[in-house]
């Protein structure tokens, strides 16, 4: 069990139970993203918690705060210390993913007591054995779903966190740092969160996404990713006169399917640094059917290969019928952070020195998937990704610890004071 000696101090508890409740009312506000809208941001319900975000931001006395037509919000905690200090930024977006609604969410606060936890009345358990990190917090508070949702902790946790570090920075004059940029953005999960958004602007050095997992953990490291959408056209006829004439879209890309190895190049058969293609909808009829697909890999070269095993399925199955027509479409989404932030080795140093400060060891891990910080990086701002203490995303069993909350805003602080040299 990792350590929690930084929480002995009233400011750590104080963070702790200003992320929480913060985190409490914002999980509330349905801010689910749509991959299918043309609109930015995709869905107009993230803009009811990105304002709510703006005004707290300037309730704290932040004259800058901001909300701008993309959505993106932004503030500036200004300097405690004199002189040029460097000027670094956190991020976190409000959006969750469309795998389970965020619609309705009714979020558990409770003290954990050990062994399984039931969600409610439905159905969904939270067991240790399929949740290794929940055996290491009995004992302490947790938060869950009433299990019918979401719990939306990635990211408005995150969001919760950098808010609470926002506020001690603010109340707390006396704590030398540099300026400190914060930005709330929307569509993180459909892969757009930070496009619009003008980097140079900030005139930050760094940034650091809150968008992380276990207590201690940073990322410096991601998948490269990118989509591919296979569209099927079969030959459309009315079925009693159908012989000899029918082409089923249906039964192509179920065909398509069916070809997916069933050990490998899939998230369910692999872990590490392997990487994988996924297919995440199929959408259609009889005549027309559409295939959707994330591939990632950590390696370049690699996701370039998958994208090209997609390819050969598609060119495959058109062959076994020519009066079909199948057209693949591939877009890179975001690429590994690695060689950005390599050269720049005091932005990870400093993170792991500020976890260390919080009184946890710090753990470098790579991440199965992607952040806002992939993206950034590509665009010039090196960011890494820092820990909330939120588990199992993207489904109606996702608990999060409050201790660990308090812990990442915890880090937050100790992150501004440790670029301005303190």
């Amino acid at each position: 069990m990792h350590t929690l000696a930084a929480m002995a101090s009233d400011a750590a508890q104080g963070l702790a139970e200003d992320a929480a409740e913060r985190f409490l009312r914002y999980a509330r506000i349905d801010t689910q993203s749509n991959e299918d809208s043309e609109t930015y941001p995709s869905t107009a319900k993230q803009l009811d918690l990105l304002r709510l975000l703006r005004e707290e931001l300037a309730q704290l006395g932040l004259t800058d705060a901001a909300i701008d037509e993309h959505g993106y919000v932004t503030a500036t905690i200004p300097a405690t210390v004199a002189g040029e200090k460097p000027v670094i930024a956190f991020f976190a977006h409000v959006d969750t993913a469309r795998e389970v609604s965020g619609a309705n969410v009714r979020p558990r606060r409770f003290r954990y007591q050990g062994g399984e936890i039931a969600l409610g009345d439905s159905g969904q358990v939270i067991r240790p054995e399929e949740s290794p990190e929940l055996s290491k917090h009995a004992g302490h508070e947790l938060i869950t779903t009433d299990g019918t949702t979401l719990l939306g902790a990635d990211d408005k946790a995150g969001v919760a966190e950098i808010m609470a570090a926002a506020a001690w920075l603010v109340t707390h004059p006396e704590i030398p740092h540099g300026a400190v940029r914060i930005v709330f953005n929307p569509d993180e999960e459909v892969g757009r969160g930070v496009v619009h958004l003008p980097v140079a602007e900030l005139g930050a050095v760094a940034a650091y996404t809150v968008d992380g997992s276990t207590a201690g953990e940073l990322q410096s490291e991601t998948f490269s990713g990118a989509r591919a959408r296979i569209r099927i056209r079969g030959r459309a006829i009315h079925p009693g006169w159908a012989k000899g004439e029918l082409v089923n879209a249906i039964k192509l890309a179920s065909e398509l399917v069916s070809r997916l190895p069933r050990d490998a190049r899939s998230p369910e058969t692999t872990d590490g640094r392997e990487g994988y293609v996924h297919p995440t909808l199929v959408a259609g009829d009889s005549a027309e059917v559409e295939l959707r697909f994330i591939v990632r890999d950590f390696e370049d070269d690699l996701l370039d290969e998958h994208l090209e095993f997609l390819r050969r399925l598609a060119d495959e199955v058109a062959a076994t019928e020519p009066r079909s027509s199948i057209e693949v479409e591939t877009r890179i989404q975001y690429r590994n952070m690695r060689d950005t932030l390599a050269r720049h080795p005091e932005i990870v140093a400093n993170l792991e020195e500020a976890i260390r400060r919080v009184g946890l060891e710090p753990r470098r891990t790579s991440i199965r998937g992607g952040t806002d910080g992939s993206v950034l990086t590509e665009m010039g701002l090196p960011t890494p990704n820092i820990f909330t203490g939120g588990h199992d995303a993207h489904s109606e069993r996702e608990w999060i610890c409050v201790e660990d909350m308090g812990l990442a805003a915890a880090t937050i602080v100790e992150l501004a004071q440790i670029w301005a040299g303190g």
